[in-house]
């Protein structure tokens, strides 16, 4: 039965419930209505519940359908406003145990060439994203615990950690690795992690055995409950995702709102971050051999419906998709996305891999540097920011999400952006996007209404500018 505040897979992302709901959805989509009384609710700012939210995704109305945008447009803007949080993913292994059919690190492919970094590689790396200007990063690796051990992961942050180059620092290490043990949790949780991440890739448990027949991934209980046991660890901040084209759009869209709602509801905060991927290609996986792909238009709808039902939550679009979806995805939810991107192990400090020794996980659309990121964010009227400030102030998990509903997160948030961009102009950026991020900082400093607020975040700025780093709210 359904029980969303159950700790069992199958109670809390419940097959009956979710098929109930999209049933219900598919039988109630032209009830304008029933829509537009669902839309009103969204109005508060409160979000809606999974039921709703796949009733409002399936509407065909097209006044409906911007109506939507419209609400996903002026939720963004309240909570998040026009800050843009940039980080990247940095690859330590690809030795991979797991049979998933739809990733090329599987143990059956031949052609990958397999890598694990070691220190001095990492050292690299980073050092390599710090000249970019890069200050959080995500860690992904693939399951294998003889390659990669917890330990080896446990290392590797506290190297990443204590890497100083220059001006740079990274100064937030997320996360992405196999589902693990309560113990292993708690050990990432005093490493210093700052969100750990893990997509279900799907929620239809038939579908997910048959993506992963071997290999502990296999496990779909063990995977799907991975969060409790990590909140439980008392990892305050983590982010789930589906893999959109694996399996039906409704479902996983559907499975996914159930998941936050029972994180919500279990542990008093759902989830920091939700990431939305499209399956893409990659050596050995072609996305047409999966026949649930989803349009651009779907995609987009998603996004807007996603923001609707979870205003609180962060959205993530990483470098899989291209710059024209990234930007119509910015608008309607997005508040994170990655930059520079690569997505091979070592693929940062040497970029040039030949071929056969190509290590991707996928092939990125949008290639643009790090520069250009910002730059484009910039001419868009977006704040580009690379801020860790509320990591490292404790302010995670419950006691970020109030902040957040109440409002009062718009006083950290804001400044520690511009002092962030300005870290950036002054130690990385080109002479154009130093000017354009000058005129921003200048024009977005004049919109802190609190007058204590800013005049410390102009004094910082300053500070900044003569050579002085690391301020922060």
């Amino acid at each position: 039965m359904y029980n969303k505040t159950s700790h069992i897979a199958e109670e809390f992302i419940n097959d009956e419930e979710i098929l109930s709901s999209i049933e219900y959805a598919e039988e109630n989509k032209n009830n304008l209505e029933l829509i537009k009384n669902i839309l009103e609710k969204a109005k508060d700012y409160k979000g809606i519940s999974h039921r709703d939210a796949i009733t409002l995704l399936l509407c065909e109305d097209q006044e409906i359908k911007e109506s939507t945008k419209a609400l996903a447009r002026e939720i963004k803007k309240n909570f998040y406003g026009n800050r843009i949080v940039l980080f990247a993913p940095l690859y330590l292994s690809n030795h991979c145990v797991n049979g998933c059919v739809y990733c090329p690190y599987h143990y059956k492919n031949k052609h990958i060439s397999r890598k694990k970094l070691t220190q001095e590689e990492i050292v690299e790396e980073v050092m390599a994203l710090q000249d970019m200007g890069h200050k959080r990063l995500a860690l992904e690796t693939g399951e294998d615990p003889v390659n990669c051990p917890i330990d080896y992961v446990l290392e590797s942050i506290n190297t990443i950690y204590n890497i100083k180059h220059k001006n740079g620092a990274i100064r937030r290490v997320n996360v992405n690795i196999a589902a693990t043990t309560i113990e292993n949790y708690k050990k990432l949780k005093d490493a210093g992690i700052g969100t750990y991440i893990l997509f279900q890739e799907t929620y239809n448990k038939k579908n997910y055995e048959e993506l992963h027949p071997t290999g502990p991934k296999s496990n779909y209980e063990y995977h799907t409950e991975a969060m409790d046991r990590a909140m439980t660890a008392g990892i305050d901040d983590v982010g789930i995702g589906v893999l959109f084209g694996l399996n039906s759009y409704k479902y996983d869209f559907t499975g996914l709102l159930m998941h936050a709602e029972h994180l919500e509801e279990t542990f008093g905060c759902g989830p920091h971050t939700i990431s939305v991927p499209r399956i893409c290609p990659a050596d050995d996986i072609n996305p047409e051999d999966f026949s649930n792909a989803i349009s651009d238009e779907i995609f987009e709808h998603i996004i807007a419906v996603l923001r609707i039902a979870v205003p609180y939550t962060g959205m993530i679009i990483s470098t899989r998709e291209s710059k024209s979806s990234r930007e119509k995805a910015l608008k309607l939810g997005v508040s994170q996305i990655s930059g520079g991107s690569r997505t091979s192990v070592g693929g940062y400090a040497h970029e040039e891999v030949k071929e056969e020794e190509d290590s991707s996980q996928f092939d990125t659309s949008d290639k643009r540097s790090l520069d250009e990121i910002v730059d484009w964010l910039l001419e868009m009227g977006y704040i580009p920011s690379f801020c860790t400030a509320c990591y490292r102030e404790g302010r995670t998990g419950d006691r970020f999400m109030q902040l957040l509903k109440s409002g009062q997160i718009v006083n950290c948030c804001h400044p520690n952006a511009l002092m962030t961009l300005k870290e950036y102009l002054e130690d990385y950026s080109t002479e154009k996007t130093k000017k354009l991020g000058d005129e921003i900082i200048k024009k977005e400093l004049e919109n802190i209404t609190n007058e204590i607020v800013k005049k410390k975040a102009t004094d910082y700025i300053s500070n900044i500018q003569n050579g002085e780093r690391d301020f922060r709210f």
